[in-house]
């Protein structure tokens, strides 16, 4: 039972994983930036459909298209009033960044206060495979993590816009070259990656741990850095094979070992320090790979 419990609940866990990663990756991978703001997109989101499905409740649907609209828009306006004046600058954007984070963790306290906020799930209910439940709400998740990460593909591969990013991704100053207005792709790539963070921050919140709260970016933003890191820096492809890499890590540790629970994100670590000692450059080896 233990088995099948790590290996579905782990297949799960590591869709939604992906997804809450991909928004890293891509920013990376275009422009360039870490950015130690995205967890704290993932709560921005999670406290607006929290917003609107208690305070002004609108419905489940509509405040997951506002939370995702709202924050991809905070994205977009974070990128072009902090990051884009100091892009050249590595350490001075993981400063501003990660400052960032610390000043929204700190105005959403002082508007909803330091309690954890209760989400409702999308739908209610679990069914059970091969002995193990699993709700229905993780179901929807992963479902609509594989559509998301269906759509993205497309949309690099087909789309004028996702051409233009996969350029400046290549060579910057050549896309320039060409007439590729990469300022303003770089703040709509922002935009895209915020947007992300935030169905990713709508799905975890509202299927698996039920609760927002302020420290909650956290979690979310070493987990992303740790699954990039090891699928390697702007690997599209390498993105999903270190999430599922460490989703099972994590679960193994937690199933086989008891009371390990508080000590998962020291399991998601050593995993990446782990496969670093091995491949320096991750999985995929290419610093930038948009495919």
């Amino acid at each position: 039972m233990i088995i099948e419990a790590i290996i579905i609940n782990g297949l799960m866990l590591g869709a939604i994983y992906s997804l809450l990663a991909l928004g890293f990756t891509l920013i990376y991978g275009v422009s360039g930036v870490v950015n130690m703001a995205h967890g704290s997109l993932f709560m921005l989101a999670a406290y607006v459909f929290f917003v609107f499905t208690f305070q002004f409740p609108i419905g489940i649907f509509w405040a997951s298209i506002v939370a995702v609209l709202a924050t991809g828009i905070f994205g977009s306006i974070l990128y072009r009033l902090l990051i884009n004046p100091i892009i050249n600058d590595e350490v001075a954007v993981l400063v501003v960044t990660v400052c960032a984070a610390l000043i929204l963790e700190q105005a959403v306290i002082l508007q909803f206060g330091s309690y954890r906020k209760a989400v409702p799930s999308f739908v209610a209910g679990y069914v059970e495979i091969l002995g193990v439940k699993v709700t229905y709400s993780m179901i929807l998740a992963f479902i609509a993590s594989l559509i998301l990460f269906l759509i993205l593909g497309i949309f690099l591969s087909k789309s004028k816009v996702g051409r233009a990013m996969r350029a400046v991704s290549q060579d910057r100053e050549a896309a320039m070259l060409i007439g590729i207005n990469t300022e303003r792709l770089c703040m709509m790539t922002m935009a895209i990656s915020a947007a992300i963070a935030s169905i990713a921050g709508i799905l975890i919140t509202a299927s698996k741990t039920g609760i927002a709260y302020p420290d909650m970016w956290q979690h979310p933003l070493y987990l992303s850095f740790a699954i990039v890191i090891l699928g390697g820096l702007g690997s599209i492809k390498g993105t999903p094979i270190g999430a599922f890499i460490i989703a099972y890590a994590e679960l193994a540790f937690m199933y086989l070992v008891p009371g390990a629970m508080s000590l998962a994100g020291a399991v998601v670590m050593a995993v990446m320090v782990l496969v670093l000692l091995i491949r320096p450059k991750g999985l995929f080896g290419k610093r930038i790979e948009m495919e």
